[in-house]
């Protein structure tokens, strides 16, 4: 059975496990290694994990089972004043994919969602991204794109997808 819980602080280290394995297995043929390392830098530092979980209202939740942690996601509710649940990551290991973490996870998100009075959630995948077919088969539907600079340079070139639940 696999196990969702709400991420501490003192957790945000296997978060950035997590992201160093992924990363470089989803994106390694959609970034240069400059852009990835770049990435992981600004999004998974110790100070970049304090800011989202602090100022910023991310909640990040991990998935287990049997004593392993095989992924995580991070969702904000109420996303810009709306009734929209934004969700800016979800990263499952590659030895994982496919037993239905990601969808436990993408549940869970849901059911928070809901509970809060949200009536969509949003989230962003690179627009060559393979998840992208996932997210269509969860019923998101591509609802724009978004194309914006990240320093050094770097873009990130995205669907924006939504689902209402």
């Amino acid at each position: 059975m696999i196990n969702i819980s709400t991420a501490t602080p003192a957790q945000h280290p296997i978060i950035q496990s997590i992201a160093h394995i992924t990363w470089p297995v989803t994106f390694g043929d959609l970034m240069t290694p400059e852009q990835l390392q770049y990435m992981l830098n600004m999004m998974y530092s110790d100070a970049a994990l304090a800011e989202q979980t602090g100022p910023k209202g991310h909640v990040f939740l991990l998935a287990e089972k049997d004593g392993q942690h095989l992924g995580f996601a991070s969702y904000e509710l109420h996303y810009q004043g709306e009734k929209k649940t934004k969700l800016h990551k979800i990263y499952i290991l590659p030895s994982a994919q496919g037993q239905g973490v990601g969808r436990a996870l993408f549940e869970q998100v849901t059911e928070i969602a809901r509970s809060a009075g949200d009536q969509k959630i949003s989230l962003a995948v690179k627009r060559d991204n393979d998840a992208v077919k996932f997210y269509e088969k969860l019923g998101y539907h591509i609802v724009g794109t978004l194309d914006m600079e990240i320093g050094e340079g770097f873009w990130m070139r995205d669907y924006v997808m939504e689902k209402s639940i």
